[in-house]
C-alpha cells in the first residue's frame, strides 16, 4: 500500500486540478479529463519507479527470509 500510494496521490491531485478547470472552463472533453493524469502517472512512475522498485524487493526479500526460518 505505502508504495502505490505516491502515484494515487498524484493521480488524485492531478485530477483534482482538472476537474476545477474543466468547472471553471466548462470544458467537458474527455482527452482534457484523461490525459494529464496519464501523463502525471507514466512521469511520477518515471521518477520514483526506482524507489518502488527497492522497496518491493526489500519486502519479497524480508519475506523469504522469514519463511525460510521456519522450515
Amino acid at each position: 500500500m505505502a508504495v502505490a500510494l505516491p502515484i494515487i496521490a498524484v493521480a488524485a491531485v492531478v485530477g483534482l486540478f482538472v476537474a476545477a478547470f474543466q468547472a471553471a472552463s466548462q470544458l467537458q472533453d474527455s482527452t482534457l479529463a484523461h490525459l494529464p493524469r496519464m501523463l502525471a502517472v507514466a512521469v511520477a512512475l518515471a521518477v520514483l519507479g526506482p524507489w518502488m522498485g527497492r522497496e518491493i524487493a526489500s519486502f519479497a526479500r524480508a519475506t523469504f527470509l522469514m519463511a525460510s526460518m521456519h522450515h
